[in-house]
């Protein structure tokens, strides 16, 4: 029987590719997603892809799939806390709303899925956890406080549950992604690209698919031997 590995935010961009370079490593992926877009998506990814819509702060709806996934799939050897949104603004002009909207699913979704599914792996003692925060938890980002404050915390976080769950034989990781294609960079300008692309290292823009081979390695036995680390996916942009 194949690993299981949870992703969330699976619909698309880099929770898709995580999605496709996981099944194409012989595990089994159940990806959930608020959109809907998340069920259309076993008729190109297979039969090993399980769809759940799903709101990662919802701790009663999350409790209920982690569930229905033990029973129907088997143990879960695998968590990626893939779960984001931006809702970016200065600080002067940033609502509440928008600053608790993204601290919620960034953060809380993080440790609301992490809660749940920990409980699964230290009984079983394996597993293996992969937070995906953000060069900009380093770095911070104008007109990104809340986005950049969510990611930071992804980076503490990792590291606390790090020294937690190792006892029982489950790693903590997380990989910060610097500047990568995707529906939140689809929308800019070829200068504004360009530019971009000039201030990395490696002169060129991130895949997502740069990122789902690095989540790949985390979650499986080539990484035994690593956990509470951040890896940032970035080109040298951070270096």
């Amino acid at each position: 029987m194949s690993r299981v590995a949870v992703v969330s935010g699976a619909a698309r961009g880099i929770g898709l590719a995580i999605s496709k370079e996981l099944l194409s490593g012989g595990w089994t992926v159940v990806g959930c997603d608020v959109s809907e877009d998340v069920d259309k998506l076993t008729d190109t990814l297979g039969d090993d892809f399980s769809p759940f819509r799903l709101d990662v702060i919802d701790e009663d709806a999350v409790r209920r799939m982690a569930e229905e996934v033990y029973q129907n799939l088997g143990p879960v050897e695998g968590l990626v806390n893939n779960a984001g949104i931006t809702r970016d603004s200065l600080l002067m002009r940033m609502d509440r709303d928008n600053w608790q909207a993204v601290i919620d699913v960034n953060l809380t979704g993080t440790y609301v899925m992490s809660k749940i599914f920990s409980r699964g792996m230290m009984r079983q003692r394996s597993g293996s956890i992969v937070n995906v925060s953000s060069v900009v938890g380093f770095s911070g980002s104008s007109g990104q406080a809340n986005y950049a404050a969510s990611k930071a915390g992804i980076i503490g976080f990792t590291k606390s549950l790090c020294h937690e769950l190792g006892g029982r034989g489950v790693r903590v990781n997380a990989v910060a992604p610097g500047f990568v294609e995707t529906d939140m960079t689809s929308g800019l300008s070829e200068e504004v690209r360009e530019g971009y692309a000039q201030r990395i290292p490696l002169r060129r823009i991130g895949a997502p698919e740069d990122v789902a081979r690095v989540v790949r390695f985390l979650l499986g036995e080539e990484s035994s031997y690593i956990s509470g680390v951040v890896i940032p996916i970035d080109g040298g942009m951070t270096s």
